[in-house]
């Protein structure tokens, strides 16, 4: 006689999957300071992530210059925007640096150093630019939510093509499932998606469209073979197990990190916001 019932694996990772879809969509309509929210606990189970995975490629991010850090690169631009971020960098490079002179790794000091910087400055600037997008007035919810989307329709579209008709490796020795047809069909589903966001329901220039379409699947492509390059710099397959059936946080939102600082600057640029 076999035991209790068990959900299978598949099942397990749809209801987990639905279950941060309605954590995320509550609070996105509480507002502002729901969104302040899911920065705060996004980015904080990410950074904690990062700091495992640098552990496991060899200089392991002091903990206590990785998340004050991260924490105000991501609200640098909104929250704290009266600090200067001079005056922060300056002080966790002297302050940073300095301390490694009396604490225990001192000959890890630089690169230990270097590894919370960039963990910081990987994770926390993302975010600042999403709430630089939501924060931006008349249309920064129509803009963060449709750059999202953009993302999560380029990773189904290149995931789809990929496997059904993918034929030729696109930096196989970081992610060997990548095809060349599946990265062309991840970029076009973003153009498709931002040509709907930006010139059906905002009704801006159609060339404008293509363009951030283009930005934003290039970038979601990058942003997530940089992940998968730290995961085999660390010899693991997923950032952590926090997840059930998916993985870690790292592993959901690396396509999604780069996007908005390119969204923001183009927009910013041509006067569209």
């Amino acid at each position: 006689m076999t035991g209790g019932w068990k959900l299978s694996p598949l099942m397990i990772r749809i209801l987990s999957a639905f279950v941060i879809l309605g954590v995320v969509i509550g609070l996105v309509l509480a507002g502002v300071y729901g969104v302040y929210a899911l920065v705060l606990i996004i980015g904080g189970l990410a950074l904690y992530e990062f700091n495992g995975l640098s552990d496991h490629m060899g200089s392991r991010a002091p903990a206590w210059l990785l998340y004050p850090l991260g924490l105000f690169f991501a609200f640098s631009g909104t929250v704290l925007k009266e600090v200067p971020v001079t005056l922060v960098l300056s002080l966790a490079l002297v302050v940073g640096l300095g301390a490694f002179l009396f604490l225990p790794g001192r000959r890890q000091g630089l690169s230990r150093w270097a590894m919370g910087l960039a963990g910081a400055l990987y994770i926390g600037m993302p975010f600042n630019y999403y709430l630089l997008l939501y924060t931006s007035q008349p249309n920064g919810t129509v803009w963060t939510l449709f750059t999202i989307f953009a993302v999560v329709v380029s990773d189904a579209a290149a995931l789809l093509v990929g496997s059904r008709i993918g034929r030729h490796p696109f930096f196989a020795a970081i992610s060997p499932r990548k095809t060349v047809e599946g990265a062309v069909a991840g970029v076009v589903g973003s153009v498709l998606v931002m040509l709907v966001g930006v010139s059906a329901v905002l009704g801006i220039n159609p060339l404008h469209a293509i363009a951030i379409g283009l930005l934003v699947g290039t970038s979601a492509l990058v942003g997530d073979l940089v992940e998968s390059q730290m995961k085999r710099l660390a010899e693991v397959k997923d950032s952590s197990h926090l997840i059930p059936g998916h993985g870690g946080v790292l592993d959901r939102i690396d396509s999604i990190l780069f996007p908005p600082i390119l969204v923001y600057f183009y927009v910013t640029v041509f006067h569209l916001l």
